[in-house]
Protein backbone atom coordinates (compact mmCIF):
# COMPACT_ATOMS: atom_id res chain seq x y z
CA UNK A 1 0.00 0.00 0.00
CA UNK A 2 3.01 2.43 0.60
CA UNK A 3 3.42 2.22 -3.49
CA UNK A 4 -0.04 2.76 -4.32
CA UNK A 5 -1.98 5.08 -1.86
CA UNK A 6 -0.80 8.38 -2.47
CA UNK A 7 -0.79 7.81 -6.33
CA UNK A 8 -4.36 9.36 -6.77
CA UNK A 9 -2.67 12.62 -5.03
CA UNK A 10 -0.19 13.13 -8.21
CA UNK A 11 -2.59 15.86 -9.99
CA UNK A 12 -3.17 17.32 -6.62
CA UNK A 13 0.78 17.61 -5.40
CA UNK A 14 1.84 18.78 -9.15
CA UNK A 15 -0.63 21.73 -8.71
CA UNK A 16 0.81 22.04 -5.05
CA UNK A 17 4.07 22.15 -5.65
CA UNK A 18 3.68 23.60 -9.00
CA UNK A 19 5.68 20.31 -11.12
CA UNK A 20 6.37 19.16 -14.19
CA UNK A 21 5.41 15.47 -15.16
CA UNK A 22 8.76 14.37 -14.84
CA UNK A 23 9.28 16.36 -11.33
CA UNK A 24 5.72 13.87 -10.22
CA UNK A 25 7.38 10.93 -10.95
CA UNK A 26 10.64 11.40 -9.20
CA UNK A 27 8.09 11.32 -5.68
CA UNK A 28 7.89 7.56 -6.59
CA UNK A 29 11.31 6.72 -8.20
CA UNK A 30 12.95 8.81 -5.06
CA UNK A 31 10.93 6.07 -3.25
CA UNK A 32 12.54 3.66 -4.79
CA UNK A 33 16.06 4.42 -5.03
CA UNK A 34 15.82 4.43 -0.88
CA UNK A 35 13.95 1.11 -1.29
CA UNK A 36 16.85 -0.27 -3.68
CA UNK A 37 19.37 1.38 -1.62
CA UNK A 38 18.08 -0.02 1.51
CA UNK A 39 17.98 -3.64 0.40
CA UNK A 40 21.57 -4.53 -0.54
CA UNK A 41 21.73 -3.89 3.51
CA UNK A 42 18.80 -5.68 4.39
CA UNK A 43 19.41 -8.70 2.69
CA UNK A 44 22.97 -9.23 4.26
CA UNK A 45 21.62 -7.47 7.58
CA UNK A 46 19.04 -10.19 7.98
CA UNK A 47 20.69 -13.34 7.15
CA UNK A 48 23.07 -12.52 9.82
CA UNK A 49 21.09 -10.76 12.74
CA UNK A 50 17.85 -12.21 11.36
CA UNK A 51 14.62 -10.86 10.03
CA UNK A 52 12.36 -9.54 12.98
CA UNK A 53 15.14 -6.93 14.84
CA UNK A 54 15.54 -5.76 11.12
CA UNK A 55 11.88 -5.28 10.31
CA UNK A 56 11.26 -3.28 13.39
CA UNK A 57 14.34 -0.69 12.50
CA UNK A 58 12.67 -0.54 8.76
CA UNK A 59 9.45 0.80 10.26
CA UNK A 60 10.83 3.12 12.69
CA UNK A 61 12.85 5.07 9.34
CA UNK A 62 9.44 4.80 7.28
CA UNK A 63 7.57 6.52 10.27
CA UNK A 64 10.32 9.31 10.30
CA UNK A 65 9.76 9.55 6.79
CA UNK A 66 5.91 9.95 6.68
CA UNK A 67 6.23 12.58 9.05
CA UNK A 68 8.71 14.07 7.03
CA UNK A 69 6.33 14.08 4.32
CA UNK A 70 3.26 15.92 5.90
CA UNK A 71 5.59 18.34 7.20
CA UNK A 72 7.36 19.66 4.36
CA UNK A 73 7.90 22.81 3.35
CA UNK A 74 8.96 22.63 0.15
CA UNK A 75 9.24 19.78 -2.50
CA UNK A 76 12.44 19.15 -1.79
CA UNK A 77 11.89 17.76 2.40
CA UNK A 78 8.69 15.84 0.86
CA UNK A 79 11.59 14.06 -1.36
CA UNK A 80 13.57 13.38 1.36
CA UNK A 81 10.80 12.24 3.54
CA UNK A 82 9.86 9.69 0.63
CA UNK A 83 13.60 8.45 -0.05
CA UNK A 84 13.21 7.59 3.35
CA UNK A 85 9.68 5.76 3.40
CA UNK A 86 11.87 3.75 0.88
CA UNK A 87 14.14 2.84 3.12
CA UNK A 88 12.18 1.82 6.06
CA UNK A 89 9.50 -0.04 3.59
CA UNK A 90 12.40 -2.55 2.79
CA UNK A 91 12.76 -4.61 5.49
CA UNK A 92 9.48 -5.70 5.91
CA UNK A 93 8.28 -6.01 2.13
CA UNK A 94 11.10 -8.32 1.46
CA UNK A 95 11.39 -9.90 4.52
CA UNK A 96 7.86 -10.93 4.89
CA UNK A 97 8.13 -13.79 2.33
CA UNK A 98 11.54 -14.82 3.97
CA UNK A 99 9.85 -15.89 7.02
CA UNK A 100 7.87 -18.21 4.87
CA UNK A 101 11.00 -19.40 3.09
CA UNK A 102 12.47 -20.38 6.42
CA UNK A 103 9.34 -21.88 7.58
CA UNK A 104 8.68 -24.71 5.06
CA UNK A 105 9.77 -26.88 2.19
CA UNK A 106 9.42 -25.55 -1.56
CA UNK A 107 6.29 -26.64 -2.66
CA UNK A 108 4.56 -24.98 0.69
CA UNK A 109 6.92 -21.76 0.02
CA UNK A 110 5.33 -21.17 -3.20
CA UNK A 111 1.15 -22.41 -1.44
CA UNK A 112 1.79 -19.80 1.28
CA UNK A 113 3.59 -17.33 -0.90
CA UNK A 114 0.55 -17.61 -3.21
CA UNK A 115 -1.52 -16.87 -0.75
CA UNK A 116 0.72 -13.87 0.88
CA UNK A 117 0.65 -12.39 -2.47
CA UNK A 118 -2.76 -12.90 -2.59
CA UNK A 119 -3.17 -10.91 0.63
CA UNK A 120 -0.96 -8.22 -0.62
CA UNK A 121 -2.12 -7.33 -4.01
CA UNK A 122 -5.55 -7.17 -2.26
CA UNK A 123 -4.45 -4.35 0.03
CA UNK A 124 -2.75 -2.69 -3.35
CA UNK A 125 -6.41 -3.12 -4.93
CA UNK A 126 -8.09 -1.03 -2.24
CA UNK A 127 -5.07 1.38 -1.94
CA UNK A 128 -5.38 3.47 -5.25
CA UNK A 129 -9.38 3.44 -4.40
CA UNK A 130 -8.91 4.39 -0.71
CA UNK A 131 -5.99 6.81 -1.29
CA UNK A 132 -8.75 8.66 -4.24
CA UNK A 133 -11.57 9.02 -1.46
CA UNK A 134 -8.72 10.49 1.04
CA UNK A 135 -7.50 12.93 -1.43
CA UNK A 136 -11.04 14.56 -2.51
CA UNK A 137 -11.75 15.10 1.35
CA UNK A 138 -8.50 15.40 3.09
CA UNK A 139 -5.97 16.61 -0.04
CA UNK A 140 -2.67 14.74 -0.26
CA UNK A 141 -1.46 15.04 3.55
CA UNK A 142 -4.09 12.74 4.40
CA UNK A 143 -2.43 9.91 2.51
CA UNK A 144 0.38 10.62 4.12
CA UNK A 145 -1.98 10.29 7.69
CA UNK A 146 -2.96 6.89 6.51
CA UNK A 147 0.35 5.59 5.79
CA UNK A 148 1.88 6.89 9.15
CA UNK A 149 -0.55 5.45 10.93
CA UNK A 150 -0.42 1.95 8.80
CA UNK A 151 3.17 2.00 9.60
CA UNK A 152 2.82 2.77 13.15
CA UNK A 153 -0.03 -0.48 13.27
CA UNK A 154 2.31 -2.74 11.21
CA UNK A 155 5.58 -1.47 13.80
CA UNK A 156 3.07 -2.81 16.63
CA UNK A 157 2.20 -6.08 15.16
CA UNK A 158 5.28 -7.31 13.92
CA UNK A 159 6.76 -7.05 18.25
CA UNK A 160 3.58 -9.13 18.64
CA UNK A 161 3.35 -11.81 16.14
CA UNK A 162 6.69 -11.98 14.33
CA UNK A 163 8.37 -15.15 14.98
CA UNK A 164 12.33 -15.14 16.18
CA UNK A 165 15.12 -16.15 13.66
CA UNK A 166 17.28 -19.25 14.40
CA UNK A 167 20.19 -17.68 13.86
CA UNK A 168 22.33 -18.74 11.46
CA UNK A 169 25.89 -21.31 13.23
CA UNK A 170 27.98 -19.65 10.42
CA UNK A 171 27.47 -15.80 10.70
CA UNK A 172 27.25 -14.30 6.71
CA UNK A 173 29.44 -11.29 5.94
CA UNK A 174 27.91 -7.92 5.34
CA UNK A 175 30.57 -6.99 2.80
CA UNK A 176 28.69 -6.53 -0.71
CA UNK A 177 31.80 -9.20 -1.49
CA UNK A 178 28.91 -11.36 -0.61
CA UNK A 179 26.62 -10.89 -3.05
CA UNK A 180 29.60 -11.66 -6.01
CA UNK A 181 28.62 -15.74 -5.39
CA UNK A 182 25.36 -14.98 -6.58
CA UNK A 183 25.72 -12.57 -9.08
CA UNK A 184 28.11 -15.62 -10.91
CA UNK A 185 25.35 -17.99 -10.50
CA UNK A 186 24.34 -18.27 -14.15
CA UNK A 187 20.73 -20.42 -12.90
CA UNK A 188 20.19 -17.62 -10.64
CA UNK A 189 20.87 -14.63 -12.68
CA UNK A 190 18.50 -15.84 -15.97
CA UNK A 191 15.69 -16.05 -12.59
CA UNK A 192 16.47 -12.73 -11.63
CA UNK A 193 16.07 -11.10 -14.62
CA UNK A 194 12.94 -12.98 -15.82
CA UNK A 195 11.23 -12.23 -12.07
CA UNK A 196 12.54 -8.37 -13.25
CA UNK A 197 11.33 -8.03 -16.37
CA UNK A 198 7.95 -9.41 -15.69
CA UNK A 199 7.69 -6.86 -13.07
CA UNK A 200 8.36 -3.77 -14.64
CA UNK A 201 5.69 -3.18 -16.71
CA UNK A 202 3.28 -2.77 -14.06
CA UNK A 203 5.24 -0.22 -11.93
CA UNK A 204 5.11 1.84 -15.29
CA UNK A 205 1.84 1.65 -15.66
CA UNK A 206 0.94 2.27 -12.42
CA UNK A 207 3.28 5.48 -12.32
CA UNK A 208 1.92 6.90 -15.34
CA UNK A 209 -1.78 6.33 -15.48
CA UNK A 210 -2.57 8.80 -12.90
CA UNK A 211 -1.31 11.65 -15.35
CA UNK A 212 -3.32 9.75 -18.18
CA UNK A 213 -6.03 8.97 -16.81
CA UNK A 214 -7.21 12.14 -14.60
CA UNK A 215 -5.29 15.12 -16.89
CA UNK A 216 -5.67 13.36 -20.25
CA UNK A 217 -8.81 10.91 -20.19
CA UNK A 218 -10.88 12.92 -18.27
CA UNK A 219 -11.22 10.35 -15.39
CA UNK A 220 -12.69 11.61 -11.94
CA UNK A 221 -10.54 11.04 -8.74
CA UNK A 222 -13.07 9.50 -7.21
CA UNK A 223 -12.89 6.56 -9.79
CA UNK A 224 -9.56 6.60 -10.78
CA UNK A 225 -9.14 4.54 -7.98
CA UNK A 226 -11.09 1.44 -9.76
CA UNK A 227 -9.18 1.30 -12.69
CA UNK A 228 -6.01 1.14 -10.80
CA UNK A 229 -7.45 -1.11 -8.03
CA UNK A 230 -8.78 -3.90 -10.51
CA UNK A 231 -5.20 -4.75 -11.78
CA UNK A 232 -4.06 -5.62 -8.07
CA UNK A 233 -7.44 -7.02 -7.50
CA UNK A 234 -7.09 -9.43 -11.13
CA UNK A 235 -3.85 -10.27 -9.66
CA UNK A 236 -4.67 -11.08 -5.67
CA UNK A 237 -7.64 -13.35 -6.77
CA UNK A 238 -5.89 -14.98 -9.31
CA UNK A 239 -2.51 -15.99 -7.24
CA UNK A 240 -4.71 -17.48 -4.71
CA UNK A 241 -6.69 -19.79 -7.19
CA UNK A 242 -3.71 -20.91 -8.28
CA UNK A 243 -2.12 -21.24 -5.24
CA UNK A 244 -4.73 -24.05 -4.74
CA UNK A 245 -4.08 -25.55 -7.51
CA UNK A 246 -0.30 -25.32 -7.73
CA UNK A 247 0.48 -28.79 -6.49
CA UNK A 248 -1.78 -30.62 -9.16
CA UNK A 249 -0.36 -29.47 -12.07
CA UNK A 250 2.98 -29.57 -13.85
CA UNK A 251 4.84 -26.48 -13.38
CA UNK A 252 6.97 -26.70 -16.80
CA UNK A 253 3.54 -26.78 -18.95
CA UNK A 254 2.07 -23.97 -16.71
CA UNK A 255 4.64 -21.40 -16.73
CA UNK A 256 4.41 -22.54 -20.74
CA UNK A 257 1.21 -21.43 -20.57
CA UNK A 258 1.58 -18.08 -18.85
CA UNK A 259 4.18 -17.42 -21.69
CA UNK A 260 1.52 -17.45 -24.32
CA UNK A 261 -0.71 -15.18 -21.99
CA UNK A 262 2.31 -12.80 -22.00
CA UNK A 263 2.69 -12.91 -26.04
CA UNK A 264 -1.62 -12.07 -26.39
CA UNK A 265 -0.46 -9.27 -23.82
CA UNK A 266 2.35 -7.94 -25.84
CA UNK A 267 -0.22 -7.96 -29.15
CA UNK A 268 -2.80 -6.61 -27.39
CA UNK A 269 -1.07 -3.71 -26.05
CA UNK A 270 1.23 -3.06 -29.18
CA UNK A 271 -2.04 -2.80 -31.00
CA UNK A 272 -3.61 0.10 -28.45
CA UNK A 273 0.23 1.52 -28.57
CA UNK A 274 0.41 2.12 -32.61
CA UNK A 275 -3.20 3.22 -32.92
CA UNK A 276 -2.61 5.41 -30.20
CA UNK A 277 -6.25 4.31 -28.99
CA UNK A 278 -7.59 6.54 -26.17
CA UNK A 279 -9.98 4.64 -24.41
CA UNK A 280 -9.38 4.41 -20.74
CA UNK A 281 -11.92 1.07 -20.50
CA UNK A 282 -9.75 -0.08 -23.79
CA UNK A 283 -6.04 0.60 -22.23
CA UNK A 284 -7.27 -1.25 -18.75
CA UNK A 285 -8.76 -4.50 -20.52
CA UNK A 286 -5.94 -4.89 -22.72
CA UNK A 287 -3.52 -4.42 -19.68
CA UNK A 288 -5.28 -6.64 -17.60
CA UNK A 289 -4.51 -9.51 -19.41
CA UNK A 290 -0.49 -8.57 -18.85
CA UNK A 291 -1.52 -8.96 -15.29
CA UNK A 292 -3.08 -12.62 -15.82
CA UNK A 293 0.17 -13.64 -17.38
CA UNK A 294 1.77 -12.51 -14.35
CA UNK A 295 0.63 -14.74 -12.16
CA UNK A 296 1.76 -17.82 -12.58
CA UNK A 297 5.72 -17.02 -12.67
CA UNK A 298 5.37 -14.78 -9.82
CA UNK A 299 4.23 -17.70 -7.86
CA UNK A 300 6.76 -20.22 -8.82
CA UNK A 301 9.73 -18.74 -9.80
CA UNK A 302 10.34 -16.19 -6.57
CA UNK A 303 10.03 -19.12 -4.09
CA UNK A 304 12.57 -21.03 -6.76
CA UNK A 305 15.15 -18.28 -6.83
CA UNK A 306 15.19 -18.37 -2.88
CA UNK A 307 16.12 -21.71 -2.62
CA UNK A 308 18.74 -21.91 -5.35
CA UNK A 309 21.52 -21.05 -1.91
CA UNK A 310 19.45 -21.30 0.77
CA UNK A 311 22.07 -19.60 3.22
CA UNK A 312 21.92 -16.81 0.96
CA UNK A 313 17.94 -15.64 0.90
CA UNK A 314 17.89 -12.54 1.86
CA UNK A 315 20.92 -11.25 -0.33
CA UNK A 316 18.62 -12.96 -3.08
CA UNK A 317 15.58 -11.20 -2.24
CA UNK A 318 17.69 -7.96 -1.98
CA UNK A 319 19.11 -9.15 -5.72
CA UNK A 320 15.59 -9.22 -6.91
CA UNK A 321 13.54 -6.54 -5.50
CA UNK A 322 16.25 -4.34 -5.90
CA UNK A 323 17.28 -4.86 -9.50
CA UNK A 324 13.05 -4.51 -9.73
CA UNK A 325 13.01 -0.74 -8.41
CA UNK A 326 16.19 0.24 -9.99
CA UNK A 327 14.80 -0.44 -13.70
CA UNK A 328 11.05 0.61 -12.88
CA UNK A 329 12.56 4.09 -11.20
CA UNK A 330 14.75 4.67 -14.60
CA UNK A 331 11.35 3.18 -16.60
CA UNK A 332 9.02 5.42 -15.44
CA UNK A 333 11.94 8.88 -15.31
CA UNK A 334 12.22 7.95 -19.41
CA UNK A 335 8.33 7.59 -19.34
CA UNK A 336 7.80 10.74 -17.69
CA UNK A 337 10.55 12.67 -19.73
CA UNK A 338 8.67 11.37 -23.37
CA UNK A 339 5.57 11.79 -21.77
CA UNK A 340 2.92 13.73 -24.56
CA UNK A 341 -0.62 13.19 -22.68
CA UNK A 342 -0.94 9.79 -25.03
CA UNK A 343 -0.62 6.63 -24.37
CA UNK A 344 1.81 5.40 -26.88
CA UNK A 345 5.18 6.86 -25.30
CA UNK A 346 4.19 4.69 -22.21
CA UNK A 347 2.97 1.90 -24.12
CA UNK A 348 6.41 1.77 -26.22
CA UNK A 349 8.14 1.36 -23.31
CA UNK A 350 6.21 -1.58 -21.87
CA UNK A 351 6.07 -3.30 -24.75
CA UNK A 352 9.90 -3.54 -24.65
CA UNK A 353 10.04 -5.04 -21.40
CA UNK A 354 7.33 -8.00 -22.01
CA UNK A 355 8.99 -8.65 -25.15
CA UNK A 356 12.19 -9.24 -23.30
CA UNK A 357 10.74 -11.14 -20.80
CA UNK A 358 9.06 -13.21 -23.22
CA UNK A 359 12.32 -14.66 -24.70
CA UNK A 360 13.52 -14.57 -21.30
CA UNK A 361 10.62 -16.35 -19.82
CA UNK A 362 11.41 -19.24 -22.72
CA UNK A 363 15.17 -19.78 -21.63
CA UNK A 364 13.99 -20.33 -18.12
CA UNK A 365 11.34 -23.03 -18.96
CA UNK A 366 14.07 -24.71 -21.25
CA UNK A 367 16.53 -24.47 -18.75
CA UNK A 368 16.62 -27.94 -16.60
CA UNK A 369 18.61 -26.84 -13.81
CA UNK A 370 15.39 -24.75 -13.14
CA UNK A 371 12.46 -26.12 -14.07
CA UNK A 372 11.99 -30.34 -14.06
Amino acid sequence: MEFDLFVPSFPELQSHFNLSAFWVEASLSVNFAGYCLSLFFVGGLADRYGRKLIILLGLIAFAVGSILCLWAASYYFFLAGRFLQGIGIAAPAILSFLIIADSYPLQKQQFFMAFLNGAKNISVAVAPVIGSYVTLYYHWQGNFTVLLLLGLITLAMTMLFIPAYKMPAQKQSLSLRGYIPLLQSKPLMLLIVNIVLIFVPYWIFVGMSPLLYMDNLGVSLAHFGYYQGVLALVFALGSIAFGLMISKYDQKKMLSISNQILIIALICIAFVTFLNIANTLVITMVFLIFIVGQIIPSTILYPLSLNLIPEAKGRVSAIIQGASFIFSALSLQLAGYFYQGTFQSIGIIIISFILIAVITSFFVIKNRELIN
